[in-house]
């Protein structure tokens, strides 16, 4: 059984997030629904109820939570579910508008899957790649989307420490695209506006592109 560690210094007011609104009796009792060592279900897009909360932007979580640990097994049993695996997962796709995540890191060795507290990417590159991406709560195939290839991402590791780094190549896509779910947008919303974004080709083998930003005044 893969083990979820979080510090048990954590105090509130001593890392960020740790201020946050508390989770509601509705989230509680979801996170502790029917069989607590099994997956939570993952909402779909195509379920009214659900794409309400698929279309909310969320909150940030306390990292002294202590449902948290609970969450966070949940989310990820979900999120490699045998029958229909994935790379990464946010809370939202489990019914709870909290701002976190698992991510599968492609960048490292052994791409251990590991948990972000309270993610915001706080840089991006010019450079932009055009790759397939799927969605656990979005039914049907892949598309084309536009991403930038180099992020700097902060956030909350699950010993409480506060970490910056920058991530590139799939890796940074799939943060973007848990980071937009935690948003309130979906992979397939960004469908109809990056067609509308000035590029200039860089590579059309590998579809790099530059991102034309207005100059200045």
């Amino acid at each position: 059984m893969k083990k979820f560690l979080f510090s048990g210094l954590l105090l509130a007011g001593l890392v960020p997030g740790a201020a946050a609104q508390r989770l509601s009796a509705g989230e509680k009792a979801l996170i502790t629904s029917g069989d607590t060592a099994t997956k939570l279900r993952v909402i779909q897009i195509d379920r009214p109820g659900d794409s309400l909360v698929l279309k909310r932007n969320s909150q940030d979580i306390n990292p002294a939570d202590p449902l948290l640990p609970l969450l966070a097994r949940r989310m990820y049993l979900a999120m490699r579910d045998t029958a229909n695996p994935g790379v990464g997962i946010a809370a939202p796709q489990v019914g709870i508008n909290r701002n976190l995540f698992w991510v599968q890191r492609f960048d490292k060795a052994g791409k251990p899957f590991e948990l972000y507290l309270n993610p915001e990417i706080t840089w991006r590159s010019a450079l932009l790649k055009k790759g397939k991406e799927g969605c656990l709560s979005v039914p049907g195939g892949k598309e084309e989307v536009l991403r930038n290839y180099t992020i700097r991402v902060r956030y909350t590791n699950s010993k409480g420490q506060r970490r910056e780094e920058m991530v590139e190549g799939y890796t940074a896509v799939i943060f973007q695209h848990e980071t937009d779910h935690i948003r309130g947008t979906l992979f397939i919303d960004r469908l109809a506006t990056q067609d509308r974004v000035p590029l200039t080709p860089v590579s059309d083998k590998i579809q790099l592109y530059l991102e034309q930003v207005p100059e200045r005044l």
